[in-house]
C-alpha cells in the first residue's frame, strides 16, 4: 500500500463487509460523523461510506465521499490497522475542511480505541 496513496484493497465494496462492521462494529459519534470500527483481520485498514439521500443530491453526497476519502488518505495514522470503517456522514460535515475533520477524529480516536 502506499503510504498516501488509496488503493483499492483500502476500500470496503462488498454488502457482507458492510453489514459484518454494522453488526460488529464500535460506533463513535461526532456531531456531524459517525464512524464504525470493526476488526477485519488484515493488517491494513478499508473505509467506506454510507451516505443517505438526507443528506443531499448526489453532488453533495459525492463531494462530502471526496472529502473523507481525502481525510482518510492524508491521516491514515490516526485509523487503527487491521480495522474496517465506516463512515456515515451528516448534513453538517459540508461546511468542514479536512483539517478539522482529521482533529476531531484524532480526539474521538484517542478516546475511544
Amino acid at each position: 500500500m502506499k503510504p498516501q496513496g488509496l488503493s483499492k484493497a483500502e476500500r470496503l465494496s462488498r454488502k457482507r463487509d458492510f453489514e459484518r462492521v454494522f453488526r460488529r462494529g464500535k460506533r463513535i459519534d461526532l456531531p456531524y460523523l459517525r464512524v464504525i470500527c470493526a476488526e477485519n483481520g488484515l493488517p491494513w485498514r478499508r473505509i467506506g461510506f454510507a451516505v443517505s439521500k438526507k443528506v443531499g443530491n448526489a453532488v453533495v453526497r459525492n463531494r462530502i465521499k471526496r472529502l473523507l476519502r481525502e481525510t482518510f488518505r492524508k491521516n491514515k495514522d490516526l485509523f487503527p490497522p487491521g480495522c474496517d470503517l465506516v463512515f456515515i456522514p451528516r448534513r453538517e460535515i459540508i461546511s468542514l475542511s479536512p483539517e478539522k475533520i482529521a482533529l476531531d477524529l484524532k480526539e474521538a480516536f484517542e478516546k475511544r480505541c
